[in-house]
């Protein structure tokens, strides 16, 4: 209700302001001095520009306007005099260039020659342009830097227009001395004091967001922070439509920064913010704006984290980077693009498709081309179809690569993207690629009849259309089918597509998700989904409200000071990844033994950048948002008492909770230390081992400081027991406690258990059997398989030793018979000796008088032996 009437308040002071502000333009066009009733209102250039400069002379002169001169000016011609000096001033300052030398638009870039010029460009700055600062030893106290002439020129003209009270005049001096344009010094204080007198005048919303943040932060110690004021002016200018201020109200209802936490009022802000980003979003050409989101990174990651390569929980444990050396993750986009160029000239159509695709997106370091985009794109869909669209070719891979060929080059012709808009060429192509299913041009030929663009409009057909992308999950479509089945009131279909595609961040599910949950349409109402949803939309298109690209170029060019403004503005809004930036800009303590006080070529950092109360700020706020190197940072400053003052207990706390996370291995060895000390704990030597143990089970990296600490750690343990100290020593591991039982105990036990297949079944509280419960039909279903299968798996053992008996006793009979064969054979030798004596010299029946048994050739009976007669 105070919210409200504050709402209420400040609405009827700002249309009074706006009313006055109007009475006052109207004045002006009726008040030009010495003019006649027939004469033109607008004096011609020369004679506007000698009326400001006597204007600025009389006043320099008497220290007021209109004070015994020759001329005397009213209330509105004083007005329109300050508005000719801004416009004066302003074409004075278009005019003003920053000066740079060519040798300093060098960067960095990839290659020999790119990489050689560019430390050579350092090298030549460090040897003949790198004196000593003049202000260290040649001045003994501060000065401000001179102006030159046109930029005194034109601060002179706005700072006269200022005194008339004009507001342009006003806001372009503050955002001069705040962000320093036009080579102008930065200066908070002043340009505090220049926007909180807009602020007042007529309740310019930017001038309250700047008053706002100011005391937000306290930068440039400008202003005390206090955070009730900042939210205060933030309010006010949220209010007057400031998007900004409305991001950030949302932010301080949401967090409880200056205010008791209050999620209705949070949802309230971000929904404000939600519907102008969902606006944004659908704005431009068919399809609405392409939201990348490139600029929104944490520039410690851009270096391994905060602790560096290996010890931090971006670049360790299962967040680090295991590829190989043959890998192309350790590339950057210009080795990508040189080897991917190298594979197209070689036919590798999938690798010129990628090549477009690169093109068509752009990276975070290289812009979007649309004209190169379109050629790869071309070349790939000509190895498929003829001018007329015939197909050159049955080979299905090349079909299916130069389907999203088509689905791209159908939707920069839908689009106008590096080409004319036509929706005749869209429509070719994504028919063209619809033959082998490709899911774009399914999903963009449902958004050409769902808006009839170049077609008549049919929300059915293009209902079938974003199904059939839906099922290949196609993000964009999924979400177009959940607004469809909204509108026809399914919602629970509606929610299942929506959740489906907010899977992968569309702007469009976390907007109606947010809706869904905040109206309480086929759900019960959450304002912490609602809220959530909203803050996802919100930060989605931060285009509209906030300056990444900015800071990001600034921080590159080496321009720490406007980075961290921009930063800073971002994370008052509730950028976590803004947060994190600012207090890795501000952390003065990377490094133990840093060097660059010494070092001649490391630039000094600024007054601005040594804050450690801000810095532990905004570590504390990323931390909030879940990231654990800031928890850990955290409890560093709590451990230092950088910021703060010392306090063992929070910092113990804060190791505790990024450690109970499982993925951060400083932490742990960071608690083992601090056990080790009997810092904010009780000293105990056994616990800090098994934190360090922790920290080589979730890095392997950290083997060398881990096994540097326990050896530590042991020598220090063993010194304790040998005194008798009083801290608990290492102890070894407990065995566990076991009985050699026989094997009739063993049996014993195990008749007697009631549950011996169930571990801990003593403190299980088993349900008693019911007509409602069938968990005892289960267990008796069990236990009868169990049986079935030991009864089957005993006859299969039976039959196997059945088998292995009979094969034995086979055997053996055998064994038996060769015996008794090998006996009588024995035995008919014996006795063939003493035959062959007693009947040497009596033939045998039928044997011949030669020994021999088969007929002489001169025998009757020869011929039938030959002919194999005999017998037959």
């Amino acid at each position: 209700m105070k919210v409200r009437i504050l709402h209420l308040i400040w609405a009827l002071c700002f249309i009074s302001g706006v009313a006055h502000g109007l009475f006052e333009r109207t004045a002006i066009k009726k008040n030009i001095p010495h003019k006649e009733a027939g004469q033109k209102t607008t004096a011609a250039a020369s004679e506007s520009t000698e009326a400001v400069t006597r204007w600025q002379q009389e006043g320099k002169d008497n220290g007021s306007q209109g004070t015994d001169n020759e001329f005397t000016y009213d209330n509105g011609s004083l007005i329109y005099l300050a508005s000719v000096a801004v416009q004066e001033a302003l074409s004075i300052l278009q005019n003003i260039r920053t000066p740079q030398s060519r040798l300093a638009r060098f960067e960095k870039a990839s290659g020999f020659a790119g990489t050689s010029m560019y430390y050579a460009k350092e090298a030549f700055f460090f040897l003949f342009m790198n004196g000593p600062r003049t202000d260290d030893y040649l001045q003994t106290g501060t000065s401000e830097r001179k102006l030159s002439k046109p930029l005194a020129k034109a601060v002179d003209l706005l700072e006269s227009a200022a005194k008339e009270q004009e507001p342009d005049a006003l806001f372009l001096l503050a955002e001069m001395n705040f962000f320093g344009n036009f080579t102008h010094p930065r200066n908070y204080k002043e340009a505090f004091r220049k926007y909180n007198d807009l602020a007042l005048l007529n309740g310019n919303s930017s001038a309250q967001h700047m008053v706002g943040f100011m005391y937000a932060t306290g930068i440039g110690d400008a202003v005390a922070r206090d955070q009730a004021k900042a939210l205060m002016y933030h309010t006010f200018a949220a209010l007057g439509g400031n998007t900004k201020s409305q991001m950030t109200a949302a932010y301080r209802h949401h967090s409880g920064i200056g205010t008791p936490r209050n999620c209705n009022e949070a949802a309230f802000w971000y929904k404000h913010v939600a519907d102008k980003a969902i606006a944004f979003s659908r704005s431009g050409p068919p399809g609405g704006q392409i939201l990348h989101q490139k600029d929104i990174y944490r520039l410690a990651d851009e270096n391994g984290g905060v602790y560096g390569e290996g010890a931090s929980v971006v670049s360790s444990g299962l967040n680090a980077n295991k590829a190989g050396p043959n890998s192309d993750s350790h590339a950057n986009i210009d080795d990508v693009l040189e080897y991917l160029d190298l594979m197209s000239r070689k036919g590798d159509l999938k690798a010129t498709f990628s090549l477009g695709k690169l093109h068509y997106d752009g990276t975070r370091t290289t812009k979007r081309n649309w004209k190169t985009a379109r050629a790869y794109f071309r070349i790939v869909a000509r190895k498929y179809w003829a001018r007329d669209g015939a197909v050159l070719t049955e080979d299905d891979g090349i079909g299916r690569v130069a389907s999203k060929a088509a689905g791209y080059l159908g939707r920069m012709s839908l689009r106008g993207e590096g080409m004319e808009q036509s929706f005749e060429k869209a429509l070719v192509w994504f028919k063209r690629g619809l033959v082998n299913g490709d899911a774009l041009c399914q999903y963009e030929l449902g958004l050409m009849y769902l808006n009839g663009f170049g077609v008549r409009k049919d929300p059915v057909t293009a209902a079938d259309y974003f199904k059939a992308a839906a099922n290949q999950d196609f993000t964009a479509a999924q979400s177009y089918l959940g607004q469809l089945f909204l509108d026809q009131g399914d919602v629970s279909t509606a929610i299942r597509y929506f959740e489906l595609a907010a899977r992968h961040s569309h702007i469009e599910a976390f907007y109606h998700l947010a809706e869904i949950s905040n109206n309480g349409i086929g759900r019960e109402r959450s304002c912490v989904v609602a809220t959530s949803y909203y803050k996802l939309v919100a930060e989605k298109a931060e285009t509209i409200h906030s300056a990444f690209a900015e800071a990001n170029d600034a921080y590159n060019a080496g321009d720490s000071e406007t980075a961290l403004v921009n930063y800073m503005m971002a994370a008052e809004q509730g950028y976590e990844s803004a947060q994190a930036n600012v207090a890795y800009i501000l952390d003065g303590f990377k490094s133990i033994f840093s060097l660059d006080s010494v070092l001649p070529w490391k630039k000094p950092r600024s007054a601005l950048l040594h804050n450690t109360v801000l810095a532990l700020i905004y570590w504390t706020r990323s931390a909030k948002q879940s990231n654990i190197d800031s928890m850990v940072k955290m409890g560093d400053y709590y451990l230092g008492g950088h910021g703060a003052e010392a306090d063992m207990e929070k910092a113990a706390a804060c190791y505790q909770t990024a450690a109970e996370t499982h993925q951060s291995a400083q932490a742990r060895w960071n608690l083992g230390w601090i056990h080790e000390n009997g810092l904010g704990v009780e000293q105990d030597f056994h616990l800090a081992k098994r934190f360090y143990d922790q920290a080589l089970e979730t890095n392997q990296e950290a083997y060398l400081p881990v096994k540097l600490s326990l050896f530590k750690l042991r020598i220090r343990s063993f010194w304790n027991t040998i005194t008798r100290g009083k801290v608990n020593s290492i102890q070894p591991d407990p065995k566990p406690n076991k009985k050699d039982f026989s094997f009739n105990e063993w049996l014993s036990n195990f008749l007697e258990d009631p549950h011996p297949y169930y571990h801990g079944a003593e403190d299980e509280d088993f349900p008693e059997p019911s007509p409602d419960n069938d968990y005892m039909d289960e267990i008796d279903e069990s236990i009868i398989e169990s049986l079935v299968i030991l009864g089957l798996a005993g006859a299969l053992a039976f039959l196997v030793y059945y088998r292995q008996q009979r094969q034995n006793n086979h055997r053996r009979e055998m064994e038996r018979q060769q015996q008794q064969s090998q006996s009588q054979q024995q035995q008919s030798a014996d006795q063939v000796p003493e035959q062959q004596g007693a009947t040497q010299d009596a033939p045998m029946a039928g044997q011949q008088a030669d020994g021999g048994f088969f007929p002489p050739p001169d025998d009757p009976n020869f011929g039938q032996w030959v002919v194999g007669g005999v017998g037959h």
